[in-house]
């Protein structure tokens, strides 16, 4: 084994614990970056170019047709084939963090469409799940099996948020084991089924998971509610017959007592099991081979490389599988970097130089490494990364692409993330979509007071309904802070009034009534 340090890069920062390494065409690409992504790479999804022990990183991109996939770290990923022995394939990747530390309960499924020399293009799709659906979780392991002609899902392990019910003011963000049951998943149904196993009788997250042909081997891992880590070695084995699945469970000899672990496949037949915690607060230095031949699993005890002192003090480490066994491994940065939150970062080859062959490998393997963020959580709790079986070749794109975080706008103060007025609560680090049409920026509308100004359609209390018929229509609009300024100014429309003629009343005609000695008198003088 052979530890080399990478070159500090400007945008380390991005790669914090809880990220994925997938491998696409001898490619590896990094999903769930730190935050919510920027408008440089709106995906979150990286191409990680390793030259020369330098790492540089360059956007990658979403098909027209794709859903939209947000930065999920701790999240399961595995490769989905049509068979075991079949070149094309593609990830599944379920659960995991937002940024915003909700989970997720979703399951997406992302492919590699178009591939040219500056660009990688990605599909992403959401698939529809029914029956028993998993709780949203991390920290757990999905594998793919193969039997009689048949492909399935496994997923197991993991923790969750306290139900709502159960939880309290002093513990409203406390996290369980989710329940130790395996959840078998059918790819063109969508259809998950439940199983609880005697065998299993602990909840655990953050194992390490390898599946071959129609078996998965479950090693180590934390159990949150006796807060151990058992040295269970676990055989599941699941047959796909024409009527329902199989699913038995067997408990092996020679287990490893180790949470957080990192797997690279160094051949078809042998594995190196790296990293990890043996308790709360001590790393565990020393590595181990992992052999699967003629149906058995061999753990023995392998020579471990000289490891730095910073290694070796550090309070937490993380990392990932970046194929053709090897390692990359982080350590934080403390106060050391000139760069805020960044890390170190080094290389570790447990492959000689001429072992290093072109093969295929077509085991699947599932790990969890290193502790979370050390923002959101206490000292060595245990997170998850995942190791896949693919070559991480040299890259020959073009250094023009790289993705270089210091030549990126400031968003929080220009563009879609400025504050737009005094009740502002749009955050690049919190912010998720509101709207439908939203997808990686939040929606914003020109307010026409004086010479105009940006504001945020969320901010303003807009309904979906009302922001597309202001964004069709050719009329001006006025934020929640103009809008009274603007009526006060308006000098109202003059009003004509109708003059309509009076009507006049109608007159009857009076008679005049004569007192009886004036009729007298007036008789007498006419008859006189």
């Amino acid at each position: 084994m052979s530890l080399q340090m990478v070159s500090t890069f400007s945008n380390s920062s991005l790669l914090q614990p809880g990220f994925s390494l997938l491998n696409f065409d001898g490619h590896v690409f990094l999903f769930g970056q730190k935050g919510w992504p920027k408008r440089s790479c709106p995906t979150g999804v990286f191409l990680l170019d390793i030259k020369q022990n330098e790492l540089k990183m360059k956007p990658a991109f979403f098909s027209k047709d794709s859903c939209y996939l947000p930065p999920l770290r701790y999240p399961a990923v595995c490769t989905l084939r049509s068979d075991a022995k079949a070149d094309e394939y593609q990830y599944i990747i379920h659960g995991g963090k937002t940024p915003n530390n909700d989970l997720s309960d979703k399951m997406y499924f992302m492919s590699l469409v178009s591939k040219t020399s500056k660009k990688m293009t990605f599909r992403c799709i959401e698939k529809d799940l029914g029956g028993d659906v998993p709780e949203a979780r991390y920290g757990h392991t999905i594998n793919v099996v193969h039997s009689r002609g048949k492909s399935i899902s496994v997923l197991f392990g993991g923790r969750s948020y306290t139900p709502l019910a159960q939880r309290t003011t002093e513990k409203w963000n406390s996290v369980v084991d989710c329940l130790p049951s395996v959840v078998l998943i059918d790819f063109e149904f969508g259809c998950c089924t439940s199983y609880i196993l005697p065998e299993l009788q602990d909840g655990l997250s953050f194992h390490v998971s390898i599946a071959r042909d129609d078996t998965i081997y479950i090693l180590g891992g934390h159990s949150l509610q006796n807060n151990t880590r058992p040295s269970n070695l676990y055989k599941l084995k699941i047959d796909l017959p024409l009527g329902c699945p199989a699913v038995t469970c067997t408990i092996l000899p020679g287990g490893i007592s180790v949470s957080s672990a990192i797997v690279t496949q160094i051949s078809d037949t042998e594995f190196v099991l790296v990293g990890g915690y043996h308790s709360d607060n001590q790393k565990r230095l020393t590595c181990n081979t992992v052999v699967l031949k003629d149906g058995k699993i061999e753990i023995v005890e392998s020579v471990s490389p000289e490891w730095t002192p910073d290694i070796k003090h550090s309070r937490m480490w993380f990392g990932c599988d970046i194929g053709k066994g090897s390692v990359l491994l982080g350590i934080p940065g403390a106060n050391k970097q000139i760069i805020p939150d960044a890390n170190y970062f080094y290389i570790l080859r447990c492959k000689e130089a001429e072992e290093d062959i072109k093969e295929e490998l077509v085991t699947q393997i599932c790990s969890q490494t290193s502790s979370e963020d050390p923002g959101d959580s206490t000292p060595f709790e245990d997170s998850e990364e995942f190791c896949f079986s693919a070559e991480a070749n040299s890259f020959d794109a073009d250094d023009a692409d790289t993705y270089n975080e210091d030549d990126e706008e400031d968003e929080s103060e220009t563009g879609y993330w400025i504050t737009c007025c005094a009740s502002c609560n749009i955050d690049i680090n919190t912010w998720v979509p509101f709207y439908s049409t939203e997808l990686n920026k939040p929606a914003m509308i020109l307010c026409s007071s004086g010479a105009g100004h940006w504001v945020h359609a969320q901010c303003m209390d807009l309904s979906e309904t009302m922001l597309l018929r202001l964004s069709e229509a050719n009329v001006k609009y006025f934020c929640n802070e103009h809008i009274d300024l603007n009526k006060g100014l308006q000098t109202p429309p003059k009003v004509v009034c109708l003059k309509k003629p009076p009507m006049k009343p109608l007159r009857r005609k009076k008679t005049m009534k004569l007192p009886t000695s004036t009729k007298k008198s007036f008789l007498r003088r006419l008859f006189e």
